[in-house]
Formats: structure tokens, C-alpha cells, sequence
């Protein structure tokens, strides 16, 4: 279903675009408030932290991967204080409310182990959570409620730069994106230009081994991505485990290259035109 058009409003209430945003969709009842872990005594002030709530703690681990925890509580304010305390990953939380404060510990259960559930299939986030929670028992009014309050959530999230619901990319086989290959050097890699960046596909390889040449800002990039469980070598490859995200098209011909490359060059579409003839040229003119 193509996506409809969303009028979406961010208020600032200490008037700082980095420090407390609130956003919400302006015709729901579900906002999504988010706070730096330094302003925590501020959102303590503010009446919405005392309410039920489901909430995403957002940080990073040891290889710069993006991590999260995803918990629900009775008390936001007091909950976030108990993190403040007790774990050190996270910078920003992020808190979902209702408006008008119609959120029940029912739908927070709920809400905690679908928002787990989706997040560890969607793949973008290290989960902090260590557990694999049943499914709570909801009934079936209250399930489609929560249903309706997570799609509001994903969209606000993803609107507050944190897409922890959004699959990097579409199953192949229903793929509107055009698929590109790189197959220089030993690499058999398949991947899709998207808005965020370049996305090499599951079951992509690459070779092992480095070019003398390359740089060791390429080589521990390459690493990273073994220590990282992005890549792994079977059968002296190193093949996708999952989609992954780079940040550009050179930096995953890199990736399963091993040497120096662009890879506006590199990657090419079934036709074998390269990425640079397809985009880049097609913007320009």
C-alpha cells in the first residue's frame, strides 16, 4: 500500500531544537516525547512524565552499532531516573504517551513485546533486552488499539531520526527499488540505493583477504564489520548476514572488495550500467 500523506508537528519546549522535542500527528492522540539523557530533570517537570508509557532508550555499542532498550512503566520519569543509574549505553530516550492519558498497563505490556518483536525482525537495532518475553495475553479490541498506537509510533520515531521499525530494504522479490551488482574482485554483492544510503543485501559476498593498498581506515572499517556480526567467513568468503546500511555506494564496494573503489562505478544495475550513469547523471540533467 503506497504510503499516504502525514502532516506531522514538533514542538520545542525549551525552545532548543537538540534538547526536548514532542512530536504527534496532529489528527492522534499518541506523541512521542524525546528527551537527552542530560535533560532528564527537565522532562521530570513536565506533566506527560508521569504517565503509563512505552519507551526506547537509543545509544550505541563498543562498534559504534546503534543499540536499544525497549521497556513500558507505570512512571516514566521514575523509570528513565532508574536508567540514568543502572545502564550506560544510552544517550536519548524516547517516550510514548497519550495525549490523553488513555494508555494502560495493558497496552504498555502489549506494546513492549510487539515493539521487541518487530524490532528484532526489522534487524536496524542491537536490542538490549537479553529476553524472549511470550506474548502477553490482550484481548482483541485492545490489541487492534495497540496495533494503531505502534504505527503512529513508528512513523513519529522514524520522523525523530530513529527509523527502529523500518526495514532497510524491501523483500527482493517485491523490490519497487532497482537492484544493483558488484561483482569486481571476487565479489558477488547485490544491493539497493535508497534515501539513507547504500544497502548491500543479505547473502552478499566478498572476499577475505585486503589489497596491500588499501588504507588502514578501509581495513579496520572491514573488521569492524566481522566484530560487528555484519559479515561473517564461510567456505573463505565473508558473506551478509543480514541488510546492511552504509552511508555510501564506495563504502560497501569497499566492503566486499577489499581494495580501493568507487562505487558510484562499481555497482551496476542488470542492464550493466553503473550506478553514476543511473542517478547521478539522471539528477544532473
Amino acid at each position: 500500500m503506497k504510503p499516504t500523506p502525514k502532516t506531522i508537528q514538533i514542538f520545542l519546549p525549551g525552545g532548543d531544537p537538540r534538547g526536548i522535542r514532542v512530536a504527534e500527528i496532529t489528527t492522534r492522540i499518541v506523541q512521542v516525547i524525546e528527551v537527552p539523557r542530560s535533560l532528564l530533570s527537565d522532562f521530570a517537570q513536565m506533566p506527560e512524565s508521569h504517565q503509563v508509557a512505552l519507551y526506547f532508550l537509543f545509544g550505541e555499542d563498543d562498534q559504534d552499532e546503534p543499540k536499544v532498550y525497549i521497556g513500558q512503566t507505570g512512571d516514566a520519569s521514575n523509570r528513565l531516573g532508574s536508567h540514568n543509574r543502572d545502564k550506560d549505553f544510552w544517550e536519548r530516550a524516547l517516550v510514548v504517551i497519550s495525549r490523553t492519558n488513555s494508555l494502560t498497563q495493558t497496552h504498555a505490556v502489549f506494546l513492549e513485546w510487539y515493539c521487541l518483536s518487530q524490532c528484532r525482525v526489522v534487524g536496524r537495532y542491537v536490542d538490549e533486552n537479553g529476553n524472549n518475553a511470550s506474548r502477553p495475553h490482550t484481548p482483541a479490541p485492545l490489541e487492534a488499539d495497540c496495533l494503531e498506537i505502534f504505527e503512529t509510533a513508528r512513523m513519529l520515531l522514524a520522523t525523530l531520526g530513529f527509523p527502529i521499525f523500518e526495514p532497510l530494504a524491501k523483500t527482493v522479490t517485491s523490490a519497487e527499488e532497482e537492484i544493483f551488482y558488484c561483482k569486481g574482485s571476487s565479489a558477488d554483492g547485490r544491493g539497493l540505493y535508497t534515501p539513507e544510503g547504500f544497502v548491500v543485501i543479505k547473502g552478499s559476498s566478498g572476499r577475505v583477504e585486503n589489497v596491500p593498498s588499501i588504507t588502514e581506515h578501509w581495513r579496520n572499517f572491514r573488521l569492524n564489520l566481522v566484530t560487528a556480526g555484519v559479515v561473517e567467513e564461510k567456505n573463505g568468503r565473508y558473506e551478509f548476514k543480514k541488510d546492511h546500511l552504509f552511508n555510501s555506494p564506495t563504502a560497501a564496494a569497499v566492503a566486499l572488495m577489499g581494495r580501493p573503489a568507487s562505487g558510484w562505478m562499481e555497482w551496476r544495475n542488470e542492464s550493466g550500467r553503473t550506478l553514476d550513469d543511473v542517478h547521478r547523471k539522471r539528477s544532473d540533467s
